[in-house]
């Protein structure tokens, strides 16, 4: 092997380490996660290691727990009177459940989409993404403008609505309510996006643009999302966790899920014989 060759190997094999070491980076780490909403226990023992920069989705029937595992990584369960947990859940190795961290500052962190969308509707369509960052202070004009465009471009929803930033926000369509709550997460420039159900009321087309922005998101920031629909989790995400009953039943890449899964619940759900 020449000196030219050795060189590309080298720089072949570097850019492989670089490669596998981001793919390998852990965004969440729970350990024993359990939740209860007053004396009903909601999630039992639950542990799971999430990437950064990946989209990982949560299936399970209804009930399963699905929406509760969400809402404790971003401390959202806290809302509801009487819900209380224990274990552990990181994020970059920060726990968010420390004595001295905020909810607030948690959900700065980890932006959450809702099954509804769910713009203000006293708001103008700049002043609903621009809603979060003016609560925490930011007033510069320049910074809000910037962030304004940043965040609309990145729900893929500038050019539609940038001659028209002053209309109500709910004058805008399904679909593009619900880009519009993406914009409004990402203006705070979250960690993480979590997404819940975001296009079960929504349309094939306006669908299909969501799951296309997701892909183009998980660049950027993590993302994890729950969903019902099988198909969508099987295009849209690179591991899936399936859950039953409120435990963690199998959890592995997507493609290991739905063509080879190791746990028989898992096979007969994502087969459809139940759920």
């Amino acid at each position: 092997m020449n000196a030219i060759e050795e060189l590309k190997n080298k720089m072949f094999l570097a850019a492989n380490v670089q490669k596998n070491t981001k793919q390998q980076i852990t965004a969440f780490e729970i350990k024993n996660l359990k939740l209860w909403y007053a004396s009903h226990q909601a999630l039992f023992d639950v542990s799971i290691d999430i990437p950064a920069n990946q989209v990982t989705s949560i299936i399970g029937p209804s009930g399963c727990g699905k929406s509760t595992f969400l809402r404790a990584l971003n401390r959202m369960h806290e809302v509801t009177e009487g819900a209380r947990m224990d274990g552990s859940v990181k994020l970059f190795g920060e726990d968010l459940y420390a004595k001295n961290v905020d909810a607030a500052y948690v959900r700065r962190r980890v932006g959450m989409v809702f099954q509804k969308s769910n713009p203000f509707p006293s708001l103008s369509i700049s002043e609903n993404v621009l809603v979060g960052l003016r609560l925490n202070g930011i007033s510069d004009i320049k910074t809000l403008k910037q962030r304004l465009e940043e965040s609309l471009r990145l729900a893929a929803l500038w050019d539609e609505v940038k001659d028209i930033l002053d209309r109500p926000g709910i004058s805008l369509s399904g679909g593009q309510q619900q880009r519009l709550c993406i914009a409004r997460a990402l203006a705070v420039q979250p960690d993480v996006l979590l997404m819940d159900e975001p296009c079960s009321s929504l349309d094939p087309i306006a669908t299909m643009r969501i799951e296309d922005l997701i892909q183009t998101l998980k660049e950027k920031i993590s993302i994890v999302i729950v969903t019902h629909n099988m198909q969508q989790a099987s295009r849209c995400s690179d591991k899936t966790a399936f859950f039953y009953l409120g435990r963690l039943i199998e959890y592995s890449d997507t493609r290991t899920i739905f063509t080879n899964p190791m746990n028989p619940q898992t096979e007969a759900y994502v087969s459809g014989r139940f759920g």
